[in-house]
């Protein structure tokens, strides 16, 4: 069997560490700059906090999805890995019992022949 490190559904489009680090900070920042505009009743400081919010659930949210997807895919490939397993060893019993009986009757066989050609 050949296994390669291939990058899952979820890493497919993932950030980077260093890349994460920098959407953080961006929104560190993004967040922090909102104070800025603070009108006298913080109703867009609000909305603008509650957008970044948002955006960071739904980034969150896409994630936790991508992994489950991933997850499902495995189990399924799991399952199918476990039921040709089964076959396999199902098939390996069958020839086997086969390879027994086939040695028996050649067994018993030679045992019927006289014993001038058993010696030769």
């Amino acid at each position: 069997m050949n296994f390669v490190n291939r990058p899952g559904p979820a890493e497919i489009g993932a950030p980077t560490a260093p890349e994460a680090e920098e959407n953080v900070l961006v929104l560190a920042r993004g967040s922090a700059g909102l104070r800025h505009f603070d009108n006298a009743d913080g109703e867009a400081s609000a909305d603008s906090l509650r957008s970044v919010l948002g955006r960071v659930a739904e980034t969150s949210t896409r994630e936790i999805d991508n992994l489950i997807d991933e997850l499902r895919t495995l189990r399924k490939k799991l399952q199918a890995d476990s039921n040709r397993i089964q076959r396999d060893i199902a098939s390996h019993a069958e020839l086997s019992q086969q390879v027994m009986q086939l040695t028996k009757i050649i067994s018993e066989s030679v045992q019927k022949l006289p014993s001038a050609l058993r010696d030769l």
